[in-house]
């Protein structure tokens, strides 16, 4: 049986939502319920687990394409499914254990998320470890706390990682409900409260050696695949997010026509770079075209579109509760999430005109 066309699941979600004029408008505070209910039906779990534990196994490009489109549709649910997705990476990668998770997972019985921004692009400036792990006579015990966890109430196991005292680095599955364990109530963010991110508490949990996935070494995330910091998958997210500010630009052009040309120029940008992000993640990218310079890119072309999107809604887009409020909300995410220094960088430089 031939694997489905993650694009073509996405973009029916796309359509079916966009088709029900009755349905409520989401709150964006709360969890995306029946849009998660209505991915685990399509078999968007499925995408990124393995044949071999019930998944699909999509190669990446497909993967990324799917993205893309569940973004245009939804960008608190595709922000969700990136999560899933990097700690569903981490797990098929990793040591055979932990692996036992992906059938559940993959079927939509459970759900995983992974608390690992503070092994990379968050406090990297302090000299005391996030989650610091100690060596047990059956393992390791963690102390400390993650700052950005993904639906971590969600969770049936939490994908986490923890430095030893000598600086190196182990990754984890962590089961719910673990002693010690506990998800701290959500932040108040500037969007995607939906999400549910906020932090995870570590109070002496004990894990075992079979519950390792990844280390200890040094600087584990740059092991396991795409699935680390400055991957193409929130590249795609901000793809995803330029092509529903054009979706609601070409809305305000139905009234006013002389937006048309901007919505042509947008989807050509967002053409081309998004035929650039699927050949680099086929290994085919230019010798300019890093994971940092894509993302970057296609950062920008989320904040400008959705700045168009605000521009053309003229005040009815500053209140709150238009989708151009929203959207110009949304696009500030990629500038924190996620953000290696060498993306802040380019962006700045952007930004100021500075050429050096």
């Amino acid at each position: 049986m031939p694997r489905p066309v993650p694009r073509d699941q996405a973009t029916a979600l796309r359509l079916k939502w966009d088709g029900e004029p009755r349905r409520p408008q989401p709150d964006e505070h709360l969890w995306p319920a029946s849009a998660w209910e209505d991915c685990r039906a399509a078999g968007v779990f499925r995408w990124v687990v393995p044949p071999e534990a019930g998944g699909d196994g999509q190669p990446a490009d497909q993967l990324l394409d799917g993205c893309i489109e569940l973004a245009r549709a939804d960008l608190t649910v595709a922000f969700i499914l990136s999560q899933y997705q990097a700690a569903c990476h981490r797990l098929a990668a990793g040591h055979p254990g932990p692996r036992r998770y992906l059938p559940q997972l993959a079927s939509g019985e459970g759900f995983t998320t992974v608390g690992l921004s503070h092994l990379t692009t968050s406090r990297q400036y302090s000299t005391q470890p996030a989650v610091l792990a100690e060596p047990t006579a059956r393992g390791y015990r963690l102390t400390g706390s993650i700052p950005w966890v993904t639906g971590g109430r969600r969770a049936t196991v939490l994908i986490l990682g923890a430095t030893l005292g000598d600086g190196w680095q182990f990754l984890a599955a962590v089961p719910a409900g673990r002693p010690g364990l506990s998800v701290a109530a959500s932040m108040s963010l500037l969007a995607l409260n939906g999400s549910e991110t906020g932090p995870v508490e570590l109070d002496g949990v004990e894990i075992s050696e079979e519950e390792i996935i990844a280390g200890p070494q040094p600087q584990v995330l740059q092991t396991g695949g795409t699935a680390g910091t400055g991957s193409l998958t929130t590249t795609a997210l901000a793809l995803g997010h330029a092509l529903a500010c054009v979706d609601q630009l070409r809305k305000e052009a139905s009234l006013r026509p002389a937006l048309l040309d901007f919505v042509g120029t947008f989807e050509t940008d967002v053409d081309s770079l998004r035929h650039t992000v699927l050949q680099a993640s086929r290994g085919l990218a230019g010798p300019e075209d890093t994971a940092e310079s894509l993302r970057a890119r296609a950062t920008s072309l989320a904040l400008n579109a959705s700045q168009a999107v605000m521009t053309a809604s003229k005040g009815a887009g500053f209140v709150t509760g238009h989708p151009a409020s929203r959207l110009a909300r949304e696009a500030l995410f990629f500038l924190v999430w996620s953000c290696p220094q060498a993306v802040a960088t380019q962006l700045l430089r952007g930004f100021s005109q500075c050429e050096e």
